[in-house]
Protein backbone atom coordinates (compact mmCIF):
# COMPACT_ATOMS: atom_id res chain seq x y z
CA UNK A 1 0.00 0.00 0.00
CA UNK A 2 1.15 3.72 -0.40
CA UNK A 3 3.17 5.03 2.31
CA UNK A 4 2.35 8.84 3.02
CA UNK A 5 -0.47 10.28 3.89
CA UNK A 6 -1.17 12.43 0.53
CA UNK A 7 -0.46 9.71 -1.59
CA UNK A 8 -2.68 7.46 -0.06
CA UNK A 9 -5.89 9.80 0.25
CA UNK A 10 -5.34 10.58 -3.06
CA UNK A 11 -5.66 6.68 -3.81
CA UNK A 12 -8.65 6.55 -1.94
CA UNK A 13 -10.19 9.53 -4.09
CA UNK A 14 -8.96 8.04 -7.18
CA UNK A 15 -10.93 5.05 -6.74
CA UNK A 16 -13.65 6.50 -5.82
CA UNK A 17 -13.95 8.55 -8.98
CA UNK A 18 -13.40 5.41 -10.87
CA UNK A 19 -15.89 3.57 -9.65
CA UNK A 20 -18.26 6.83 -10.21
CA UNK A 21 -17.41 6.77 -13.59
CA UNK A 22 -17.64 3.03 -14.20
CA UNK A 23 -13.96 2.51 -15.17
CA UNK A 24 -12.85 -1.04 -14.64
CA UNK A 25 -10.90 -1.28 -11.30
CA UNK A 26 -7.35 -3.30 -10.58
CA UNK A 27 -7.65 -5.89 -7.51
CA UNK A 28 -6.32 -3.46 -5.11
CA UNK A 29 -8.96 -1.09 -6.22
CA UNK A 30 -11.82 -3.50 -5.46
CA UNK A 31 -10.48 -4.26 -2.31
CA UNK A 32 -10.60 -0.33 -1.73
CA UNK A 33 -13.68 0.26 -3.32
CA UNK A 34 -15.62 -2.53 -1.35
CA UNK A 35 -13.83 -1.22 1.97
CA UNK A 36 -15.30 2.57 0.79
CA UNK A 37 -19.03 0.64 0.32
CA UNK A 38 -19.31 -0.46 3.10
CA UNK A 39 -18.39 3.18 4.64
CA UNK A 40 -21.19 5.30 3.18
CA UNK A 41 -20.16 8.22 6.46
CA UNK A 42 -17.51 8.83 4.49
CA UNK A 43 -18.69 9.37 1.12
CA UNK A 44 -19.66 13.16 1.47
CA UNK A 45 -15.16 13.39 2.26
CA UNK A 46 -14.68 11.70 -0.85
CA UNK A 47 -16.35 13.93 -2.79
CA UNK A 48 -13.91 16.94 -1.60
CA UNK A 49 -11.13 17.41 -4.35
CA UNK A 50 -7.35 16.49 -3.63
CA UNK A 51 -6.45 19.84 -2.48
CA UNK A 52 -9.48 19.94 0.36
CA UNK A 53 -8.68 16.53 1.43
CA UNK A 54 -5.00 17.60 1.80
CA UNK A 55 -5.48 20.32 4.36
CA UNK A 56 -8.25 18.01 6.68
CA UNK A 57 -6.85 16.98 9.91
CA UNK A 58 -8.50 14.32 12.18
CA UNK A 59 -7.17 14.58 15.49
CA UNK A 60 -8.83 12.63 18.08
CA UNK A 61 -9.00 15.63 20.32
CA UNK A 62 -11.75 16.65 18.13
CA UNK A 63 -13.40 13.26 18.37
CA UNK A 64 -13.20 13.17 14.38
CA UNK A 65 -12.37 9.27 13.25
CA UNK A 66 -9.78 9.47 10.35
CA UNK A 67 -11.62 8.14 7.62
CA UNK A 68 -8.05 7.37 5.35
CA UNK A 69 -6.76 5.16 8.52
CA UNK A 70 -9.76 3.56 9.29
CA UNK A 71 -10.26 2.16 6.26
CA UNK A 72 -6.32 1.53 5.61
CA UNK A 73 -6.39 -0.44 8.98
CA UNK A 74 -9.49 -2.86 6.84
CA UNK A 75 -6.65 -2.88 4.33
CA UNK A 76 -4.34 -4.40 6.51
CA UNK A 77 -6.47 -6.65 8.56
CA UNK A 78 -7.73 -8.36 4.99
CA UNK A 79 -4.22 -8.58 3.95
CA UNK A 80 -3.18 -10.02 7.09
CA UNK A 81 -5.94 -12.73 6.85
CA UNK A 82 -4.93 -13.18 2.88
CA UNK A 83 -1.35 -13.86 3.76
CA UNK A 84 -1.50 -15.29 7.12
CA UNK A 85 0.72 -13.00 8.26
CA UNK A 86 1.49 -13.14 11.55
CA UNK A 87 1.09 -17.01 10.79
CA UNK A 88 -2.24 -17.67 12.36
CA UNK A 89 -3.85 -15.02 12.11
CA UNK A 90 -6.06 -17.25 9.43
CA UNK A 91 -7.11 -19.77 11.13
CA UNK A 92 -8.07 -17.61 14.24
CA UNK A 93 -9.98 -14.61 12.13
CA UNK A 94 -11.86 -18.20 10.95
CA UNK A 95 -12.56 -19.09 14.72
CA UNK A 96 -13.70 -15.67 15.65
CA UNK A 97 -16.24 -15.24 12.49
CA UNK A 98 -18.76 -17.58 13.67
CA UNK A 99 -18.99 -15.11 17.17
CA UNK A 100 -19.37 -11.97 15.22
CA UNK A 101 -22.53 -10.31 13.55
CA UNK A 102 -20.16 -10.05 10.20
CA UNK A 103 -16.68 -10.16 8.99
CA UNK A 104 -16.67 -6.11 9.02
CA UNK A 105 -17.61 -5.93 12.81
CA UNK A 106 -14.68 -8.82 13.05
CA UNK A 107 -12.25 -6.38 11.74
CA UNK A 108 -13.44 -3.24 13.88
CA UNK A 109 -12.59 -5.50 16.94
CA UNK A 110 -9.37 -6.41 15.42
CA UNK A 111 -8.12 -2.86 13.90
CA UNK A 112 -8.76 -2.13 17.72
CA UNK A 113 -5.82 -4.91 18.67
CA UNK A 114 -3.70 -4.15 16.08
CA UNK A 115 -3.55 -0.02 16.42
CA UNK A 116 -2.81 -1.06 20.07
CA UNK A 117 0.11 -2.81 18.71
CA UNK A 118 1.25 -0.44 16.65
CA UNK A 119 1.07 2.16 19.31
CA UNK A 120 2.92 0.49 21.28
CA UNK A 121 5.30 -0.50 18.49
CA UNK A 122 6.04 3.11 17.70
CA UNK A 123 6.51 4.54 21.63
CA UNK A 124 8.96 2.31 21.83
CA UNK A 125 10.48 2.32 19.07
CA UNK A 126 10.22 -1.48 18.15
CA UNK A 127 8.78 -3.61 15.51
CA UNK A 128 5.17 -4.12 16.43
CA UNK A 129 5.18 -7.76 18.47
CA UNK A 130 2.97 -10.14 16.25
CA UNK A 131 3.22 -12.30 19.38
CA UNK A 132 1.22 -10.19 21.54
CA UNK A 133 -0.87 -9.15 18.74
CA UNK A 134 -2.51 -12.87 18.37
CA UNK A 135 -2.87 -12.84 22.09
CA UNK A 136 -4.96 -9.86 21.80
CA UNK A 137 -6.58 -11.04 19.00
CA UNK A 138 -7.42 -14.07 20.71
CA UNK A 139 -8.73 -12.29 23.44
CA UNK A 140 -11.47 -11.20 21.25
CA UNK A 141 -13.45 -15.11 22.08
Amino acid sequence: MIQDRDSSRKFFLEVWEKYKRKMPLEALEQVVLDIISQHPEYHEILEKNETEIAAMEFLPETGMTNPFLHMGMHIAIQEQIGSNRPEGITALYQQLLAGYPSAHDLEHSMMECLGEILWQAQRNNTMPDEVQYLERVKQLR
